[in-house]
Formats: structure tokens, C-alpha cells, sequence
């Protein structure tokens, strides 16, 4: 690319706040070339870039330490807010692309969930260490949805852009019934995959929300009826695309989670690091009954999210305490 190209993708991008896959579009390149040729810019001094706290710098630090303490989780990854879903996507990946960098080496297994946010963070990677390493589908493929639906092509993103090869779980992320399930996960290629995914180092995983517009709704996976009748369960978001909680991080028992293959949340409670990552605002309900299933040991989230299921957890122990004191004595 010319530096008259360079430079017109940087503005589109900088000023203009075309997302990277516009990008790729409208430049007929794939979006990691685009991440790459975003990062040319700066390097070539066509982009500089200048940053200007809106707030002290210690705030998302005291934050991060805040979930620490309530949660009983190992770390939080807190980013700063930005008012464009896709950027606010990207500027959270990278943080935990970095946190990657760090904590892998030659011999880490990494169970790979889906979702768009786990899905963004192989672009975002900008380590040069190649290293050895194991990244494997912690679920099955669908081919609704795109790229963000199927580990298998995040596994194969984050093994070129940190080294090392994927492991593909052939298999649908969900079938028809449980019996069709039962019948895929007792064969043998399966199930040595999904015994791999048990084994990881480290998973990283998406939160979602239960809303119709869900983006399991919108990708076929399940129906606006599904979607409602586990509402009235009391369900307020998913790990891993169908692991259903509750608020309290109380695992609901739905038909829906026996159609899936994949790791399910007693899994990820054996795995040392699951980072859940996760930055929609829609999300803040199932952030919380997530941090409450002890499955979690890394969030990464925005720093309205985190301000925002802070004050969540501790309206609602309120009203679980207003409710205990309530009750009639003998």
C-alpha cells in the first residue's frame, strides 16, 4: 500500500471512525491486514497519537482492585470507556491480548471460546515472541454468524499471531437434541479435543446477555421463544454461549444446554485463568452472575461496566439482607 493509501485508511479510521472491518472492505484487504497497516501508520509517523486522561490515572486501578475484593477473583482489566461499540470492542481486546503476551509461554494450552469479543482479541496482538503453544476449541463451529461464532478460526488467528498450532473440535457448537449431543461428544476425536480444552492453562470466554436481540438470536442459534422462556427463569446471561446463570450465579437447568458441545462451567472452574471477557453495556446483569459461579478468575471489562456491577452486587445484597431481616423469627 502507498503511503496516499496508508494515510487515507489512517484518517478513515482516526478521524473519520470507520471500524477496521469497513475497512477491510472497503479497501478489499482482510481486517488483520488492516490492524497491521493501522499500526504502520503510527510507526511510520503518519498517526501520532496523543492521550489526555479524562480522569486521574489510579481510577481503573482502584477499580480493577475494587472486583478483586468483592469478587474473589485473581485480576480485573479494566479499559476506559468509548462511545463506539466496535472501538470499545478493540480497545478491550488489546488490553487482554497484552495481559496474553505476558502470561503465555512455550507450553500454555488455551481453551478459545466465541463471541465477537473473544473473537476481536487475535487482531489486536502486537507481540513479535512467537511462541509454542496450544490453542484449542473449548466449543464446536456453526457456520451462522461468521468468524465470531467459530473458535476454531479464533483458534487459528491467536496460534499465528502468538505461535504455536490449533486444535480443532470437530464438531457443531449445537445440535438438534441431547441424544444427537451424547452420541458426538462419546466419539473418539471429539472427545480427545474436549479433553484437551479440559486441561488448558488458561480459557478465554465471552459473557453474554438474554435479550431478543442477542446475538444467539440474531445467528439462528436459538429462538425469541427459547430465548424468553429461560428469561422466566429467572436468567440473566450465558458463559461460554449457553451455560445460563441467574443473577445469584445459580446454573438454570434449560433444555438449551444439552444441545451444545463444549466446556460448561464446572470445566472452567478447573482451569486455573478463565479471563471472561466482555464490553456491553447490555451485559452488566450476566457480568455479575458470572463473577458469582466462581468460574471466573480474570474480567476484563469497561470501567463503566465494572462501576456499574459494583453497584449492582451491592444493591442487590442489600435487598437480600432487608429481605432476611424481614423474615418472621420462632
Amino acid at each position: 500500500m502507498s503511503s496516499d493509501e496508508l494515510t487515507q485508511l489512517a484518517k478513515l479510521y482516526h478521524i473519520d471512525g470507520l471500524t477496521q472491518e469497513e475497512l477491510a472492505q472497503r479497501f478489499d484487504i482482510s481486517r488483520v491486514k488492516v490492524g497491521r497497516l493501522l499500526k504502520r501508520a503510527v510507526s511510520e509517523g503518519i498517526v501520532e497519537i496523543c492521550v489526555r486522561l479524562s480522569h486521574p490515572p489510579d481510577k481503573t486501578a482502584a477499580l480493577e482492585q475494587a472486583l478483586i475484593q468483592r469478587f474473589g477473583i485473581k485480576r480485573a482489566i479494566i479499559s476506559v470507556d468509548h462511545r463506539d461499540p466496535d472501538r470499545q470492542r478493540e480497545l478491550l481486546a488489546g488490553l487482554v491480548a497484552r495481559y496474553l503476551d505476558r502470561a503465555l509461554h512455550d507450553t500454555s494450552v488455551v481453551a478459545v471460546g466465541m463471541g465477537r469479543n473473544v473473537a476481536t482479541v487475535p487482531a489486536q496482538v502486537v507481540s513479535d515472541q512467537q511462541r509454542q503453544c496450544t490453542f484449542v476449541c473449548a466449543i464446536g463451529g456453526s457456520y451462522r454468524g461468521g468468524d465470531a461464532m467459530n473458535a476454531d478460526q479464533i483458534c487459528r488467528r491467536l496460534a499465528q499471531r502468538f505461535g504455536g498450532e490449533s486444535v480443532t473440535l470437530y464438531a457443531p457448537a449445537i445440535v438438534a437434541d441431547q441424544a444427537t449431543r451424547n452420541a458426538l461428544v462419546a466419539n473418539d476425536t471429539v472427545r480427545h479435543s474436549l479433553a484437551q480444552a479440559q486441561q488448558a492453562d488458561v480459557a478465554v470466554v465471552g459473557v453474554g446477555d438474554i435479550l431478543e436481540d442477542s446475538n444467539m438470536v440474531r445467528t439462528g442459534w436459538f429462538t425469541n421463544e427459547e430465548i424468553n422462556a429461560v428469561r422466566q427463569l429467572g436468567v440473566v446471561g450465558d458463559i461460554m454461549g449457553y451455560d445460563f446463570i441467574d443473577i445469584d450465579g445459580n446454573l438454570a437447568h434449560t433444555p438449551m444446554v444439552g444441545r451444545v458441545i463444549g466446556l460448561t462451567i464446572d470445566h472452567l472452574r478447573q482451569i486455573p485463568d478463565v479471563i471472561a471477557t466482555a464490553s456491553e453495556p447490555t451485559k452488566v446483569n450476566g457480568i455479575l452472575g458470572a463473577l458469582r459461579t466462581g468460574a471466573i478468575d480474570t474480567l476484563a471489562t469497561t470501567q463503566s461496566i465494572a462501576q456499574t456491577v459494583l453497584g449492582l452486587a451491592q444493591a442487590s445484597d442489600s435487598m437480600r439482607q432487608n429481605a432476611g431481616d424481614r423474615l418472621p423469627t420462632d
